[in-house]
């Protein structure tokens, strides 16, 4: 199954951006007796990129098969529309603006809009954890703009979760954000991964982060995709199954 995912339609001399995610849908059978489950709820939120929306993103979820993700919930927002300044004021699907196209380490930053759409990511945090499930257990996702909520949304926590991670992110925020972020905070880990070739979000934008991720003292796994452009892979997916798995608390 592929899924496009639409990505600054317009910038510059109308230059379309997509963002392409190839998944297989790998469905588990139905188990014919449901055992005691030693594992506790867990929960992840994804963010979409520019342009895009929740629902579209949704069969991400398919290819977790593993018996650890049984009891996921998986929640896919969408972004409220927004004008967007790098597209010459378009509006579109935006979790907070971006200011030029492409994004470099040195980008000016929304920190206005982006603290409103933190805010946004932490009251569904909160209600899910007000809901039952372990703060250990919430897995923040997102790629390209959702990617760099997603630091944010993490960072600016109050409480140490499962983890964040970041797929063709970047850091959206300046250095005096830092005050900011709380000791638990900082107890949260990150999986940032990132294409080499990527000519939407710049390789040395995502390259910038860890090294800022470990000067405040934020565990980081970077994580570099040769050949890959603006886009997410079942590689990476799968990376994702495998680290959010070693980091699941059991009920126990």
């Amino acid at each position: 199954m592929k899924l496009m995912f639409l990505v600054k339609p317009i910038f510059l001399s109308t230059v379309a951006l997509s963002i392409a995610i190839s998944i297989v849908l790998l469905l588990p059978k139905s188990p014919s007796f449901r055992e005691a489950d030693p594992m506790a709820r867990s929960f992840i939120l994804w963010l979409h990129g520019l342009g895009d929306s929740g629902p579209a993103n949704e069969p991400i979820k398919t290819l977790f098969t593993s018996p650890e993700f049984r009891n996921a919930k998986w929640l896919f927002p969408s972004a409220p529309a927004n004008p967007v300044t790098c597209n010459d004021g378009y509006v579109m699907p935006s979790w907070f603006d971006i200011h030029e196209a492409p994004v470099t380490a040195d980008s000016p930053k929304d920190e206005s809009g982006l603290l409103k759409a933190v805010q946004n990511v932490h009251a569904i945090i909160d209600k899910e954890i007000a809901a039952g499930t372990n703060p250990n257990n919430v897995f923040v996702c997102g790629l390209s703009q959702g990617g760099a909520l997603t630091l944010a949304s993490v960072l600016l926590y109050p409480k140490t979760l499962g983890g964040g991670a970041v797929f063709s992110g970047w850091v959206p925020f300046n250095s005096s954000m830092v005050e900011r972020i709380t000791n638990e905070a900082k107890r949260t880990p990150i999986l940032w991964s990132h294409g080499i070739a990527d000519r939407t979000v710049l390789f040395e934008a995502g390259q910038a982060g860890p090294p800022f991720l470990e000067k405040i003292g934020v565990t980081c796994e970077f994580k570099a995709y040769p050949g890959l452009g603006h886009s997410i892979n079942n590689e990476e997916l799968k990376s994702l199954e495998s680290w959010i798995k070693a980091r699941l608390q059991s009920s126990s």
